[in-house]
């Protein structure tokens, strides 16, 4: 146990601030630390430490630049006291109740609320949960709604919102009769939303121009260039035909996937960094009938080749895009086209840039994604016009994206992302942000700094390489008004570091999936914030956490169990491509109020204070001496208890000749530091006695120099898993 905030000093305060605090610095945070204690103990003897550190972070002592480990001094001790298990996830975030009505969401419900909710109404903050619940009870309500928010014009309006006749379909039947082409809509001003032809679209830099000024293109430009595509497209293909895109997300990228949808064709999302044999899966499952790729990828100033995997993968036809300058860099196969060439096919043409969309039905397919593939032939996701709306709307919801904001999320059109990123953009009327390179150095943190990003999305792991090297030194981050995250379970600490970058803004986390569109788990700027933790289930979203019998646990019950998902779920799939669909996300799933629930494999534990924190997937759980508990939880504590670990994974194996399971972890370590594995298997042992249960047991911990991970950086605990079967199984036979 560290000190309390009561007990720290002018000389831990120095010491922790190093050079980057002076000694005038020290004795300013060292009173508003004692005037923060004197607020919160103004209704109380014993100082509330959430107010402790609400007043510490309005105040704005702690400096961006300041080093971390000041800013973990007061942020540990202010909470060195805390009991989670009886008060619930230690807070670091509070909205505001004056800027919570400039939000899109409370706005919203300013307007709608009094007459939607009645005397139940109070204010945005106050109502948040309540009116939650509402959207997930009424969903034709709130779409209705929030459907006018979005740049969304439908050639023929829909004649409901929603059709639960039809039964084979558990997730509705929504929009009806509704006819549009969505990627007209992310292309025309629009003046609900106050998005212009003036209006920049994109902002964007190459890896290595960090010193030149950011390039923009206005919405009018990108729309002629998407629909200069759209016409060579029909000079080369046939209506409905499925086109891949393997490339990395640049401004082409983007212009490409657009150009797809408004002709009428299919996308086909495929990742700049799978190797030949994946692409080849993908291509053949989705039936692609040509690909766009680069010649090369640019990375760190090394050239990759991207082309030679997409020859080595056969695909039929390619349509090749140089990575710099006018020409490809490499000799292309007989049917094969340069961008060049393919653009050439429209030089006669009278306007070619103009185009005359192809508009079709809301649950016309539109672009096929893939699960990340981490057991057997990846799952083939189709997502259809009502994707799109979907995952705009909870952008706007929950991220209040909106007119004048720049977005930005390091990613790929091959992973769900990808197309996320870019739709809510563009529904929304904010800049999409997009640095061509790699965000793992200083120079996309530069990026961010001079496209003014005011938000920003992440993965834990990329935070953690950018704390621990500390590439983000000097530069100002200030502009953010919230982060996102997703793909896999966040460190508090290292949260804790990517939100001091911006004065404490929240760091917003974000759990779903492909086949939902959107996530089902978020947080929100109407409720208080914790690290790692999701405050709401998503509007329209409705979940309930199973015990092992199937049962539901009451609504804010303190448990941990699988996630079941209320199915009637604007966006979410209702057909696969190479697989059973009923059978992946219904079979042998309960009841709930009458409803057969949808599977999704997350498990979630519910604190005080109806929070949540994802366990990991279903098949991550373990069984340590009759007692369930999860890789994630494992690790949380693991990755705090030395100084040496840069993280950790925790897997259980029965042994070879049966008995209980036994618990083995995995450590990265920090760069130029050693550990010897009996030393953290004490280490280990002891942290998770304490935090956990004193009689979880380490039997042995291996220390590697990387984890697997899929190409979307999503730990591979099953890889690690079967490594130590194979371990084991060998031990036995010696």
């Amino acid at each position: 146990m560290g000190k309390s905030i009561a007990e720290v000093g002018l000389k831990d305060l120095c010491n922790a601030g190093g050079l980057r605090l002076s000694i005038e610095g020290a004795r300013e945070i060292y009173q508003v630390i004692t005037e923060a204690i004197g607020i919160a103990q103004s209704n109380s003897s014993d100082p509330d430490p959430r107010e402790v550190w609400r007043e510490v972070v309005r105040r704005r002592v702690l400096k961006p630049w300041h080093p971390h480990q000041l800013h973990q001094l007061l942020y540990y001790s202010v909470y060195a006291n805390w009991d989670a298990s009886t008060n619930g996830p230690p807070l670091y975030w509070f909205p505001s109740l004056s800027q919570s009505k400039y939000t899109n969401l409370g706005h919203l419900m300013e307007v709608h609320g009094p007459k939607l909710l009645g005397t139940s109404y109070k204010d945005p903050i106050a109502s948040f949960s309540l009116f939650q619940k509402f959207s997930v009870q009424h969903p034709e309500v709130y779409w209705s709604i929030v459907l006018k928010e979005l740049s969304v014009v439908f050639r023929e309006s829909p004649r409901s919102i929603l059709d639960k006749s039809n039964k084979s379909k558990p997730s509705g039947t929504w929009l009806p009769g509704a006819v549009v082409n969505i990627a007209e809509c992310c292309l025309l001003p629009s003046s609900h939303t106050k998005k212009q032809d003036d209006s920049c679209a994109i902002v964007w830099r190459e890896e290595g121009c960090d010193n030149l000024d950011v390039n923009h293109i206005m919405l009018k430009e990108l729309r002629e260039q998407v629909m200069l595509v759209a016409n060579a497209l029909d000079a080369t293909f046939s209506k409905g035909d499925a086109i891949a895109i393997d490339m990395p997300m640049t401004v082409s990228a983007v212009v490409i996937y657009l150009a797809i949808i408004l002709a009428g064709f299919v996308v086909v999302s495929i990742a700049d960094s799978f190797a030949a044999t994946e692409i080849a899966t993908r291509l053949r499952v989705s039936n692609a009938k040509a690909i766009f790729t680069q010649d090369f990828i640019l990375r760190g100033g090394r050239k990759f080749s991207l082309y030679s995997r997409v020859v080595e993968a056969n695909s039929y036809k390619a349509i090749v895009l140089p990575v710099s300058g006018n020409n490809v860099g490499i000799q292309l196969r007989e049917q094969d086209l340069s961008w060049n060439e393919f653009l050439s096919s429209v030089n006669q043409h009278p306007r070619p840039n103009h185009y005359t969309p192809i508009y079709q039905p809301t649950d016309s397919v539109i672009n096929i994604l893939f699960s990340s593939g981490t057991t057997g032939e990846p799952k083939a996701i189709p997502w259809t016009q009502l994707s799109p709306i979907r995952c705009s709307a909870d952008g706007w919801a929950h991220n209040d994206i909106k007119v004048g904001d720049v977005y930005c999320w390091p990613t790929n059109l091959g992973w769900v992302m990808g197309p996320v990123l870019l739709f809510t953009c563009f529904l929304n009327g904010a800049t999409l942000a997009l640095y061509h390179g790699s965000p793992l150095g200083h120079g996309f943190g530069k990026f961010v700094q001079d496209a003014g990003v005011t938000v920003l999305g992440t993965v834990p792991s990329l935070v953690k390489s950018w704390k621990s090297t500390n590439c983000l030194e000097g530069l100002d981050w200030t502009k953010i008004k919230c982060f996102a995250t997703t793909g896999e379970a966040s460190n508090v600490d290292d949260d804790l570091w990517l939100s001091s970058k911006s004065y404490y803004k929240p760091v917003l986390e974000c759990c779903g999936g492909t086949e939902l569109s959107s996530a089902y788990i978020q947080g929100s700027l109407l409720q208080p914030q914790a690290f790692g933790a999701f405050s709401t289930a998503a509007m329209t979203a409705g979940f309930v956490i199973l015990d092992e019998h199937g049962h539901s646990y009451p609504d804010d019950e303190v448990c941990v169990g699988e996630v079941g998902l209320l199915p009637l779920y604007l966006g979410a799939t209702d057909r696969l491509l190479n697989a059973d669909h009923e059978k992946v996300y219904f079979k042998g799933m309960p009841m709930h109020n009458g409803i057969i629930l949808r599977r999704h494999g997350d498990v979630l534990k519910q604190t005080v204070g109806s929070y949540f924190i994802v366990q990991g997937r279903a098949d991550d759980t373990m069984n340590l001496g009759g007692i369930k508990t999860s890789s994630v939880e494992i690790e949380r504590v693991c990755d705090r208890a030395d100084h040496s670990i840069l993280e950790t994974a925790a897997v259980s194996v029965a042994p070879p000749d049966g008995g209980p399971e036994q618990l083995i972890i995995f450590a990265v370590l920090k760069k130029g530091v050693s550990r010897q594995p009996e030393k953290l298997k004490m280490i280990f042992s002891r942290a998770i006695q304490s935090n956990l249960n004193p009689l979880f047991k380490v039997s042995f911990v291996k220390i590697v120099p990387e984890f697997p991970r899929t190409a979307s950086n999503k730990l591979l605990r099953r890889v690690l898993r079967d490594q130590v079967k194979q371990e084991l199984f060998t031990r036995s036979r010696i």
